[in-house]
């Protein structure tokens, strides 16, 4: 059989219950930003800063998801979906982060929860998609640990009210990015260029994963995981400058989170790397034992490799560089393909990131691909993306025969959004939106998908959980 044929022939290639769905998160999709009690989140505040966000768009309308829900419940049906993973937004529940619940936000999300399960969709629920109560930043945000007793806190409140909808909760989303690109390149809201201000923030974000798990266990048939971005990194060139740049990044991305959740450790290298910015005075005796409390899943987002060369740092004095200025710059390897943003597409990256997780690591538990999307432009007929999908998939299907133990895939994503710095320029859903009208509209590789799962065996969720 040929690589084509495999790829788009997939039936009995993925395991029973294998779970099919679509990812969003909250503040790029629901809109509504000062409805029904929402509170300012960071990013409300971030996008408000001049050149901060492209085209200075904001997230105050994005898809109208919170008035809109029922229609998109609909998309996800028609693409024979099983699942949707969705982020609860904090400061519509807690508007300035503790304290005073906003029932009506709840609210908002028990009528999700209730329409999804009505059209047979498992929801798996996301506490925190970056959108932190302006409130706690104020206070000092994730470079405070109360943030993370907070957010445990938080975490308690929401099961509270769909624990008897909800069977999967994940933790948080990406803590690299609301770490390292919101504390320590700024890119992200806060906007901050620190160096051990945005170390203690991946840190505390790690900690707050810990001490929810149990908060999230009340009932005991709940499946907890946490989700991270991981960029499996190689240099640019052979030289040893390079291959020094590529363990740099590698530790700042990947191994700073994996290593305390999985390998019960810090990694070996964060002092030699970090320390001449930070004292690592966050760390408290016992906080390795709660990072590393045994999860159910393990989410994985994956959406290209970095290729690593040795570049010069932006701050001269070591001891003022922020925790992004390693003297590392992501090089596009010649002739390359790249996808709309100019990221590389390389699916075998997929492959390496899923055996190497599991090779490293092995009592890492059961595996989600939790994201994984094309970005690319404003376009209906969108071949790039459904060639991204079908390679992605092919590596999947080659991690499990490789007895890697992945469950399911969350497409990323179910309708086009606001994507964070990027604004409104970048497209990754499966449906477009006219953003004038509100108009939905399944583009090819919605098509395709729906006909990829339908092949697989439908959108079925895990057996038995």
């Amino acid at each position: 059989m040929s690589v084509a044929q495999e790829q788009a022939a997939p039936s009995g290639a993925y395991p029973p219950g294998f779970v099919w769905g679509t990812a969003t998160a909250a503040y790029q999709i629901e809109g509504a930003a000062a409805e029904d009690g929402r509170g300012p989140s960071i990013w409300d505040v971030f996008c408000r800063v001049p050149g901060a966000v492209a085209g200075g768009d904001t997230g105050e309308v994005a898809c109208d998801h919170y008035h809109r829900w029922e229609e998109d419940i609909e998309l996800m049906s028609g693409l024979g979906a099983g699942a949707y993973r969705f982020s609860v937004a904090w400061p519509r529940v807690l508007p300035t982060g503790a304290g005073q619940v906003n029932q009506r936000g709840l609210d908002f999300y028990r009528r999700l929860a209730d329409g999804l399960l009505e059209r047979g969709v498992e929801p798996f629920v996301t506490l925190y998609h970056w959108d932190l109560p302006q409130a706690l930043e104020d206070l000092g945000g994730w470079r405070s640990r109360d943030t993370a007793e907070r957010f445990a806190d938080y975490a308690e409140i929401v099961h509270g009210a769909l624990g008897d909808r909800v069977r999967h909760w994940i933790t948080l989303n990406e803590p690299y990015c609301s770490s390292i690109v919101g504390y320590g390149e700024g890119r992200h809201a806060p906007g901050a260029k620190e160096g051990h201000g945005a170390l203690a923030a991946a840190h505390h974000l790690l900690l707050a994963h810990g001490l929810a798990v149990p908060r999230l266990r009340a009932r005991g048939d709940e499946r907890v995981g946490v989700t991270i971005n991981m960029s499996p990194t190689e240099p640019a060139t052979p030289s040893p400058e390079d291959q020094a740049a590529a363990r740099r990044m590698d530790l700042l991305v990947n191994r700073q989170f994996t290593e305390p959740l999985f390998g019960g450790a810090y990694a070996g290298d964060m002092e030699e790397t970090f320390g001449r910015i930070s004292d690592f005075s966050f760390r408290r005796e016992g906080d390795l034992a709660v990072i590393g409390t045994p999860l159910d899943f393990l989410g994985l987002n994956y959406y290209y490799r970095i290729h690593a060369a040795a570049a010069p740092h932006d701050e001269p004095d070591p001891a003022r560089r922020s925790a992004f200025d390693l003297g590392v710059a992501g090089v596009v390897p010649k002739d390359g393909a790249t996808n709309g943003l100019g990221w590389p597409v390389e699916p075998d990256g997929l492959y390496e990131t899923l055996t190497g997780l599991a090779s490293r690591y092995p009592a890492l538990p059961p595996v989600y691909i939790t994201e994984n999307g094309y970005g690319g432009r404003d376009e209906l007929d969108d071949q790039g993306r459904v060639a991204y999908l079908r390679d992605h998939l092919a590596a999947a299907r080659r991690s499990i025969a490789a007895g890697v133990d992945v469950r399911g895939y969350f497409c990323w994503s179910l309708i086009d959004n606001f994507e964070w710095a990027r604004g409104y320029a970048a497209r990754f859903g499966l449906v477009h939106v006219d953003y004038e009208t509100q108009r939905r509209t399944p583009k090819a590789s919605y098509r395709w998908l729906r006909d990829h799962i339908g092949q697989a065996g439908g959108g079925v969720t895990e057996a038995g959980a």
